[in-house]
């Protein structure tokens, strides 16, 4: 029986490519390139700083890669656009339908865990409100990695006090779903782009188009 549940929050709860507006106000008619590779370099980075034990916050993970981003797109690193593009990471678009699948859950535990440093997460969180519908906002940050390092995944079962076979993880990420499969969660893949699974050995338990789909299926389980 699920008694928790841990939701990811960039490209789960939160569209990530919601900065392609203000990429596009920056350099025009690159703004969709901008959004895609930052994301692609976004998580790599954090990967590779994991694998090399050289830990930085995702904050400054997240920087790197928007630099990188403009030097292989060949556009100026403009310090002002910078922090303008830096910022929209504060003000991401929430999907419409994450508060109307919260509430679906009902009065279980729920906690975003995500790689996001709370000084990153927890304005995003109150600025759309959400914190209303969470018990907790756990980072990776406290472990000085990232996901998939499966300490992460522990820390929603230390903060929330619920073993890990009775909670639920949610992701709309092929490798976190893996991650936290692995770790022993029930997992919930909010498919949104129809892709494939990875291939990794595992999958999730429960694969869906958006967060509500997820919280009715879990609900009537």
């Amino acid at each position: 029986m699920i008694e928790g549940i841990a939701l990811d929050a960039y490209g789960t709860l939160y569209d990530v490519y919601s900065v392609e507006r203000k990429c596009e106000e920056a350099y025009p008619g690159s703004g969709v390139n901008i959004s895609r590779l930052w994301r692609q370099k976004q998580l790599e980075y954090s990967w590779l700083r994991t694998l090399m034990d050289r830990y930085e916050t995702f904050w400054h993970v997240t920087e790197d890669a928007l630099r990188y981003t403009l030097a292989e797109l060949g556009l100026a690193a403009n310090e002002g656009k910078i922090e303008a593009l830096m910022a929209s990471y504060l003000e991401l678009e929430m999907y419409p339908e994450v508060v109307e699948a919260l509430k679906r859950f009902g009065r279980r535990k729920k906690a975003i865990l995500t790689n996001g440093n709370l000084e990153m997460i927890e304005p995003l969180v109150r600025r759309t409100e959400l914190d209303r519908h969470l018990d907790a906002c756990l980072s990776a940050d406290e472990t000085g990695s990232f996901k998939t390092r499966p300490d992460v995944y522990q820390l929603a079962v230390d903060r929330l006090g619920i073993a890990k076979e009775r909670m639920l993880f949610v992701s709309s990420n092929g490798w976190d779903v893996a991650g936290a499969k692995a770790f022993g969660f029930t997992v919930g893949w909010i498919n949104r782009r129809g892709l494939p699974p990875e291939e990794l050995g595992v999958r999730a338990d429960y694969t869906v188009s958006n967060l509500l789909e997820l919280a009715e299926r879990v609900v009537d389980a």
